[in-house]
C-alpha cells in the first residue's frame, strides 16, 4: 500500500460528523454514569438530538461533564453508513429501517476500528510478507463493509477478530522484547507518572484512569486497549506512542502543550 493509499484510507476513518445522521447518538447504550445527558437504550435516540441531527447542547458537553459524548469517536462509521450504504434513507425518514441501520452502523464501527489498528500496525513493521499480511487483512474488513445489508448482518465477526488480535498481539510482544519494558502489573489508577520516562513501555490494555503522565517522556510506549480516561497528559510528548487512539486521546485532560502523533487530532475542549 502506497503512502498516499494509506493516508486516504486514514481519513475515512475520521469522523466526519456533519455528513452522519446521528447515528452515535441513537444506536449506543448510554448512562449517566459514563458522562452522556442520559440513561438511554439501544436504537432510542438522544433526548438532546435535533431534527437536523445536530446536538443541541453540544457547546456545552465540557462545562456539563458530558465526557462520554466528547470521548466518543467512531473511527468514520457514520458517514460510511449513513452517505454509503444508506445513502438517503435515515433512521428518521424510514423509521421501519432504524433497527437494522443500528446494526450496520455497530457492525462497520467494529470492522473500521480494527482497521484502525493495523494500519497503525502496519507502520511497525518492514517484514514484507508480515507487511502483505496486514494488507490482506485490512482489504477483507474493507470488503465486509460493502456486502449488501442482508448478507453484511449474517457475518460473524468473531474469526476475523480472531485474526486481527492475534496479529496485534504479535506487534505489541515484539516492541515490549525489544524495549524489554513489558508493564509488571496492568492496574495503575491514579498513579503519579509525573516527568518520568516511559518510553518503550507497554501498557497495553492496562487501567490508567486518571493516572498523572504529565511531562512524561513517551516514545514508542504502547498504549493498546489501555483505558486513558481522566489521565492527565498535559506538557506531555505523545507524538510517538504507538496505538493510541483518538477516542483515548478525547477522554484525558490534555493542553496545548501536549504532542500528539500526527494520525491524531487535536480535542478541541483542550
Amino acid at each position: 500500500m502506497k503512502s498516499d493509499d494509506t493516508n486516504s484510507l486514514r481519513a475515512t476513518l475520521r469522523i466526519d460528523c456533519d455528513k452522519c445522521s446521528g447515528l452515535c447518538c441513537m444506536a449506543l447504550y448510554c448512562t449517566k454514569t459514563d458522562g452522556f445527558p442520559e440513561n438511554k437504550e439501544a436504537g432510542v435516540p438522544c433526548k438532546q438530538l435535533m431534527p437536523d441531527f445536530r446536538c443541541r447542547i453540544h457547546s456545552m458537553l465540557a462545562k456539563k461533564g458530558m465526557k462520554g459524548c466528547l470521548a466518543y469517536d467512531c473511527f468514520g462509521a457514520g458517514q460510511k453508513v449513513t452517505q454509503g450504504i444508506y445513502a438517503n434513507e435515515d433512521w428518521k425518514k424510514n423509521p421501519e429501517k432504524a433497527t437494522e441501520i443500528c446494526r450496520v452502523f455497530m457492525m462497520v464501527f467494529q470492522l473500521h476500528q480494527m482497521i484502525w489498528y493495523l494500519l497503525e500496525a502496519l507502520s511497525l513493521v518492514t517484514d514484507e510478507s508480515e507487511r502483505r499480511k496486514f494488507h490482506d487483512l485490512m482489504a477483507a474488513g474493507r470488503q465486509l463493509t460493502t456486502l449488501p445489508v442482508e448478507e453484511m448482518l449474517k457475518v460473524d465477526l468473531t474469526a476475523y477478530h480472531g485474526k486481527v488480535n492475534q496479529v496485534l498481539k504479535q506487534v505489541s510482544s515484539r516492541i515490549a522484547s525489544v524495549s524489554s519494558k513489558k508493564a509488571n502489573n496492568s492496574d495503575y489508577f491514579g498513579k503519579n507518572f509525573k516527568k518520568s520516562n516511559l518510553n518503550g513501555r507497554d501498557f497495553s490494555m492496562a487501567i490508567m484512569v486518571a493516572a498523572n503522565l504529565e511531562g512524561c517522556s513517551l516514545k514508542g510506549t504502547n498504549f493498546l486497549g489501555a483505558d486513558l480516561r481522566d489521565a492527565n497528559i498535559k506538557n506531555t510528548d505523545l507524538s510517538e506512542a504507538v496505538f493510541l487512539t483518538q477516542m483515548q486521546v478525547n477522554a484525558t485532560l490534555g493542553n496545548s502543550n501536549t504532542k500528539l502523533p500526527t494520525t491524531i487530532s487535536r480535542p478541541a475542549v483542550w
